[in-house]
């Protein structure tokens, strides 16, 4: 151990440094290894800090341990003698995984052999400097250097980079000066204000994650490339059928979503559609919907019409059909046998061996078509992988035996292949470029492509990031199930879950959806947010999308004594563009305000109707004032009698409100969160587990309520802004004779506005 660490700080690595390399054991095996060809190369014993900094660098970041004599070679030889250089090199053996290499064209692109003479970063930096000329005399030295840095860096590639920044500060010195006190002045820091939620802002940043998806930002592989890819087994006929995936798909970017089909799609599902096919779309590639159906006895029907539904409202998508493969392939290979050990021994990790692990290939063969046949019970033979998978999970199961009617093809089949079979060659039948999945399935990477190249096919890259969760919700199937089966709700689209028909239901435009996935972005840890933050990106999209009408929740009716007959108000569908139309509704003598609306006492800071105080009404250019309040017997106000005179003639009042005339009756449901605490599931935030965190409050229904006219021929799913309350959509419950609303979000009001 010491005459290694040793080792390691002779080439130029600190005490501590040469430690923690020792205790790696694939890098010190790598690096000793590096050191010990170097030695022999350069004929000395005595390697000095530069090359060893470049050796270590290739051992640490070298994936492909046969290229390590390779590129120790040119180290030695100091023909690879700058990190530049390295780097190059080490993208050159990623990008060529077969032998043999071309050394000429190896070289070339790492610039063996190049030489930058110091006129000619002279005469590059000069022509960078020109070419900003202007804006450094303007900015002087506020103005960002590294541009300056970064083209003299881009027009001579091999260059030492000191010598280039000590060529543009000299230049920079000439041409401006030294600093002056106006130069060392620190600039005023510009304060950031709240974080924006507008339409405007949303956009831009989907706009921007688009930009990204295009591969750059996330380093994805081009299609083809994918022995780029980190861990990505590379065997010998791994560029044979890259080539022939690249013939058949023409480099064209595929991605698929395949969710199961034992439930309905939730919030999380729609970061994977955004993402599927989003990145799909930005580059001009194509995205597949694919049910994952491996587990027939959870599926129905209903889901996959579901699942359909709520990726056509999403986005555009093309089916692709599956195919079958033939599993007795892989069994003559040896790669695969038939298992008679019970599921609950082959629970857990560090699971003993199959005693029928190496049974004859033939025999196997048998058993497998006895299999198809209906000849075993459930569960007592299975299919297995022989692998190893990154948890420990030894040789995994690739089919078993199920008597579940499917709901398409009945029971022609009795055997159902496992998740980590139909995954990974279903990526490979469609010739999916870019497999994406959840973190959980990090996992079965190994599987994934392990099977793709024990069968010999094209195998796709699995790249995973982190799930999204929202609070005050549970996206659970099984929990989702509770709470319909204990009336908590009503089924699985009710607007109080989070699932995407019951956002559908509630009114939350799909623009909307993929606009807070685009904002919460993809990253490799598991994302928590807040609902807040979905319900501003659903008021930007409707701000713009939903029409103006007037609705009363809890009317007053208020008579106008001295109306003419017959006036009608024309209404402004988007009263800040009226290029977007207009509506008519009419404007009789009776007339229904918001109870709220009117105070029989005076307060201060009050804006609206009170007998001493007038209110104008939105729209009809009247301003009304109270002559008689009428009560029932109870003392409750039931009616205003009040006159009616021009805004043009009249002094302007301190508030307008909404009203109604001759209106529709219907049914309003006024939604609030469904739980109590942000986290239902935790047992240390609600002891009594979530069916114990309802909140009572969260579903109002106002059976009377009022709406003007013009809605009278909506269809289900259309939305409007109720004026002053909010945006609500027409509910599927609707009728001929009773329109249905919910509440989709409230506005954004002052909450301190009376």
């Amino acid at each position: 151990m010491a005459d290694i660490v040793a080792l390691f700080a002779s080439v130029g690595l600190s005490e501590q440094k040469a430690k923690e390399t020792q205790k790696n054991e694939a890098l010190s095996a790598a690096l000793k290894d590096a050191i010990t060809r170097a030695q022999m190369v350069s004929g000395s014993v005595a390697i000095d800090k530069a090359m060893g900094t470049l050796l270590y660098g290739m051992a640490s970041r070298l994936r492909d341990p046969s290229r390590l004599g390779f590129l120790t070679e040119y180290i030695a030889e100091r023909r690879i003698s700058t990190e530049l250089q390295l780097s190059a090199a080490l993208d050159f053996v990623k990008s060529h995984p077969q032998d043999p290499l071309d050394r000429s064209t190896f070289e070339s692109f790492c610039g063996v052999g190049a030489v930058v003479t110091p006129e000619q970063i002279e005469d590059a930096v000069e022509q960078v400097i020109k070419k900003y000329k202007k804006e450094l005399l303007s900015d002087r030295y506020r103005f960002n250097m590294g541009l300056l840095m970064g083209e003299a860096r881009t027009a001579l590639k091999w260059a030492d980079g000191k010598i280039i920044k000590n060529e543009v500060d000299m230049q920079v010195l000439h041409l401006l000066g030294p600093k002056t006190e106006a130069d060392l002045e620190k600039k005023a820091k510009v304060r950031n204000g709240n974080l924006p939620t507008c339409s405007r802002e949303v956009k831009l940043e989907a706009k921007s994650l688009m930009e990204q998806l295009r591969g750059e930002a996330l380093k994805f592989h081009k299609p083809g490339e994918n022995y780029k890819t980190e861990g990505y087994v590379v065997t010998p006929n791994t560029m044979n059928l890259l080539k022939q995936h690249l013939e058949l798909t023409g480099g064209q970017v595929r991605t698929r979503f395949p969710p199961e089909p034992n439930g309905i799609l939730h919030i999380g599902h729609a970061k994977a559609i955004n993402f599927n096919f989003g990145f799909a779309k930005s580059n001009d590639g194509i995205c597949f919907l694919r049910y994952d159906d491996t587990n027939p006895e959870k599926e129905e029907e209903k889901y996959f019409t579901a699942i359909k539904d709520m990726v056509e409202c999403s986005t555009e998508f093309s089916v692709f059909i599956l195919y079958y493969l033939d599993e007795s392939l892989w069994i003559h290979r040896g790669q695969a046998y038939v298992c008679h050990q019970r599921g609950e021994e082959l629970k857990g990790h560090n699971v003993p061996a199959s005693p029928w692990r190496d049974r004859p290939v033939e025999e196997s063969l048998v058993l497998f078509r006895w299999m198809k046949k209906g000849l075993f019970a459930e569960g007592e033979v299975t299919l297995r992988m022989k692998l190893v998978m990154e948890d420990g999970k030894m040789d995994p199961v690739a089919y078993r035996i199920k008597y579940t009617p499917h709901h398409r093809t009945g029971d022609a089949w009795c055997i159902y292949p496992t998740y980590d079979y139909t995954h990974c060659l279903c990526d490979s039948i469609e010739h999916i470029t870019h497999s994406l999945c959840t973190k959980e399935f990090q996992a079965r990477r190994s599987s994934y492509f392990w099977l793709c190249n024990a069968l010999d096919v094209y195998c796709p890259v699995q790249w995973e990031y982190g799930r999204l969760n929202l609070t005050y919700t549970v996206v659970s199937k099984r929990k989702i199930i509770k709470l319909v089966e204990t009336g908590a709700v009503r089924d699985w689209d009710d607007p109080r879950l989070f699932t995407l028909t019951a956002l559908r239901r509630r009114g939350f435009p799909p623009q909307a959806i993929n606009n807070f996935c685009a904002r919460v972005g993809v990253t490799v840890a598991q994302t928590t947010m807040e609902p807040h933050l979905l319900e501003a990106c659903v008021r930007d999209v409707l701000n713009e999308e939903a029409p103006r009408v007037m609705a009363v929740l809890e009317p007053l009716k208020v008579t106008i004594t001295n109306l003419p007959p017959d006036t009608k108000v024309r209404v402004p569908n988007f009263p800040l563009n009226e290029e977007k139309g207009s509506h008519v509704v009419p404007f009789s003598t009776t007339i229904y305000i918001e109870q709220s609306d009117f105070r029989e006492v005076m307060e201060k800071g009050y804006k609206r109707l009170t007998p001493e105080q007038p209110v104008g009404l939105r729209h009809a250019g009247y301003i009304i004032s109270v002559q008689r309040v009428i009560k029932d017997s109870g003392g409750r106000v039931v009616e205003l009698e009040v006159t009616c005179s021009g805004t043009e003639s009249t002094e302007k009042p301190r508030g307008f409100i909404h009203w109604v005339s001759n209106p529709l009756q219907c049914e309003v449901r006024l939604y609030e969160r469904l739980f109590q605490h942000k986290n239902p599931e935790d047992h240390t935030e609600v002891p009594g587990g979530f069916l114990s965190d309802i909140n009572p409050n969260s579903l109002q229904v106002i059976s009377s309520a009022l709406v003007d006219q013009s809605v009278a021929s909506s269809k289900v799913f259309d939305k409007f802004q109720f004026e002053r309350l909010g945006y609500f959509s027409v509910d599927p419950d609707t009728t001929s004779q009773k329109l249905v609303f919910n509440r989709t979000v409230t506005l954004k009001e002052d909450p301190g506005k009376i």
